[in-house]
């Protein structure tokens, strides 16, 4: 039986989480036992708010992307989206599409159909220059594509590259490359999908357009400091500010006649010949008169009655009031006043302009399907464009996506990752899997609801074929994996079989790794003289690094730590697989390590089983990689029901549906392949302890609370409790 264990956190830490951020007990225990104790953590469990997201120009290269794509609206060029076929790629691709043809440009899409390789590639890049095409953007790819950016140029094709891939030993040519996992690109999240990098690139072009793009100024605010012996002094912070990064900054303490004019770093700084701005003006000149003397003039431009107009909750309030009130410098360490005024201008621009903000969060449900279909780690800034992209799905905000969520029975649920990742990012995927990828980009695009609704019905079809395809496929791949087990020690696994859909490779090595839990690669055949491989793997192995040993055999290759794919010239397979044995006897077998803990988040007395709890569940929504559901432990539970289900022949039943009795409440719950512990760890009517997660369930158009049971444990009673008795 599987170890139950709950992580000691320290009271201590408890009390600073819950008086630093206004959280209950609870919450600041859970957040102390999942490591989010540092504010920059705690920020993407607490907050919703799309202006908690990192800036787009933190990105290196992101104005050269602007700038190239500013060039192309200006001059009327035509462009062209690259993208790949799955989920992922297929969101990337239609949300840059949509807000290119919103910028009034002529922008046409690709994406591989077929048997077509992954990526750019020669043909599309030269169909695109017989199209008159002058610029290609890539979606979810090109991170890999050195020879065919190379290749565009020579077509008079400039590239500009969006991807989330680890990158080679080299970088395209391309005009920018705006990668989150390119080393020294500037981002301080290396995790978004490729979707989630589209949405800063979106974010980017809409500021672009804005009053404040490229504007420089510094903002400036000085106020009493400490008392020396017979003199105050003045600390003056000022910082330069430009697309809404802060750029540089500097920070001055004055004792007023002290210090020579000449001698100030501040004055220094401030002559930068760009406009200084701050919040009240004339409070601002007597500081720094009593700081330099009367003879020192700063030019500065005041920013009250601006913000007062678009943020009404400044009206008449200091910026050390304000900064008591700030959700935001919470989480800044060692916060300043000048830290609260940055805040306000960043609220103000996107308060002003409404596509960084409002609207902006109506492109998010596409990003949350993307980074939910391609496994991202629901951390950082990914669990507030996820969070707020699924509200845009549960309110039903893209009428393209309304007929596919009533065919899956998802609309008027309030969804969870799970209902996304399993409802409908498999019916897009299948549709690339299948090569035709154009169906779902053509459902998303689609002007018209007759149109949305033909296309999720052929998104349907094509899905339903894919589930027979890979049931058939797996029937034949199992008993080769089994042999492949053995010959590589239990280490890795290796299947070739020519009758198996390119487009399966990936879900066949996923279910693979499921199996047997390790490294699996799962190789496809496109014609006699090509193979394309996908391969998966657990959390130890660098699929990337591994698959770099290798790349002198294969035409292609790409991915990230825990999944990547190639092909390679079928002459080259035997080769393949001498040198995976060789290499593979260098990766530590996992035989042997323990089953994983069954990971408690929080014991709960009766008293505090309520419905209320879904709420704190939903709050540290979206789960995934890095953040899994919640897992509490009741004890002492009444199992007041028990009913066996899907009973085939001979094979006894593989999940438990019960009724518990726990506090003042009857719980239903769900033991997914629990049928085993019935008689042997506990009956009908015995007292257990539970390990559950807990969540909504819409059976029959009615929503009800489900407990889902993870671990199950007869109760022992203590001495005193049956003393008690």
């Amino acid at each position: 039986m599987k170890e139950w264990r709950k992580e000691p956190v320290s009271v201590e830490l408890v009390r600073k989480l819950n008086e630093t951020y206004g959280v209950d007990y609870i919450t600041a225990s859970l957040l102390a036992r999942r490591g989010a104790v540092e504010p920059e953590t705690v920020r993407f469990f607490l907050e919703t708010d799309v202006s908690f997201l990192h800036n787009p120009f933190l990105f290196d290269e992101m104005e050269s992307f602007v700038e190239r794509v500013m060039q192309a609206k200006d001059e009327g060029e035509k462009v062209c989206v690259f993208g790949d076929r799955d989920v992922d790629g297929i969101t990337s691709t239609v949300l840059l599409v949509q807000e290119l043809e919103a910028m009034g440009m002529d922008v046409s899409w690709r994406l591989p159909e077929g048997d077509e390789p992954y990526g750019l590639t020669g043909a599309g890049l030269k169909q695109a220059a017989d199209k008159d095409i002058t610029l290609a953007i890539t979606v979810d790819c090109g991170i890999s594509n050195i020879e065919e950016v190379a290749l565009a140029k020579t077509l008079g094709i400039d590239v500009l590259v969006t991807d989330h891939h680890l990158a080679g030993e080299m970088i395209p040519a391309a005009e920018a490359v705006i990668d989150p996992k390119l080393e020294g690109c500037g981002y301080p999240f290396a995790h978004l999908a490729g979707c989630g990098v589209v949405a800063k690139c979106i974010w980017a072009l809409r500021f672009a357009s804005s009053d404040f793009y490229r504007e420089e100024f510094i903002l400036l605010h000085a106020m009493p400091g400490n008392t020396v012996p017979g003199k105050e002094t003045i600390i003056i912070e000022a910082a330069r500010i430009k697309n809404l990064v802060m750029e540089d900054r500097i920070v001055e303490e004055v004792v007023p006649g002290i210090l020579e004019i000449h001698q100030s770093r501040m004055l220094r700084f401030l002559d930068a010949g760009i406009p200084i701005l701050a919040f009240d003006i004339d409070i601002e000149k007597q500081v720094l008169g009593r700081a330099f003397g009367a003879n020192v003039d700063i030019h500065m431009g005041e920013l009250r009655t601006q913000f007062e107009q678009v943020l009404p909750q400044v009206k008449g309030k200091s910026l050390f009031s304000l900064m008591r009130m700030s959700r935001s410098v919470r989480y800044t360490k060692s916060p300043s006043e000048l830290d609260v005024l940055f805040s306000l201008f960043t609220a103000y621009v996107l308060k002003s302009v409404p596509g960084l903000s409002t609207e902006y969060e109506k492109i998010l449900d596409l990003v949350a399907m993307g980074t939910i279909g391609d496994l991202m780690p629901m951390v950082n800034e990914n669990r507030i464009l996820v969070r707020t992209g699924m509200r845009m799905m549960t309110e039903g905000v893209r009428k393209e996506l309304l007929a596919l969520m009533t065919m899956q029975n998802l609309v008027g649920k309030q969804l969870s990752t799970s209902d996304i990742g399993w409802q409908l990012t498999p019916v897009i995927n299948a549709s690339g899997r299948l090569g035709r990828p154009d169906v779902a980009v053509n459902m998303l695009l689609a002007k018209d609801m007759r149109s949305c609704e033909e296309f999720a019905g052929e998104l349907m079809r094509l899905n339903k074929e894919r589930q027979k395809q890979g049931e058939d496929s797996w029937g034949r791949l199992l008993p080769k994996a089994r042999n492949s087990h053995g010959d590589f020690d239990g280490k890795f696994l290796m299947v070739e079989d020519a009758t198996v859909s390119r487009g399966l490779t990936g879900i066949m090595a996923s279910r693979l790794l499921r199996q047997f839990n390790v490294p699996s690669m799962v190789i496809a055949h496109l014609d006699n003289e090509r193979v394309t491989g996908s391969i998966r793997s657990p959390q130890h192995f660098n699929v990337r690094d591994f698959l770099s040993t290798f790349e002198d055999l294969f035409l292609d290759f790409g991915g990230h730590r825990c999944a990547g794919g190639f092909s390679m010239e079928y002459k080259h397979l035997d080769a393949l697989r001498s040198r995976i044995v060789q290499a593979i006897d260098l990766v530590e077998s996992r035989d042997g390590i323990e089953d994983e803990p069954v990971l408690i988040d929080a014991e709960l007395p009766p008293d505090y089983l309520t419905p209320k709890l879904i709420s704190l569940v939903e709050i540290f929504e979206p789960y995934g990689e890095g953040n899994p559901p919640l897992q509490f432990l009741i004890r002492g539970a009444n199992v007041e029901e028990l009913q066996l289900l899907n009973r085939s022949k001979g094979s006894g039943a593989a999940h438990v549906k019960m009724q518990l009795q726990y506090g003042g409440f009857r719980w239903p719950a769900l033991y997914w392949n629990g049928a085993d512990d019935v008689g042997s760890v506990f009956n009908e009517h015995d007292e257990v302890d539970v390990v559950f997660r807990m969540g909504r369930n819409y059976f029959r158009n009615n929503e009800t609370l489900q407990l889902t049971v993870v671990s199950v444990q007869k109760h022992k009673r203590s001495i005193e409790q049956i003393m008690d008795r």
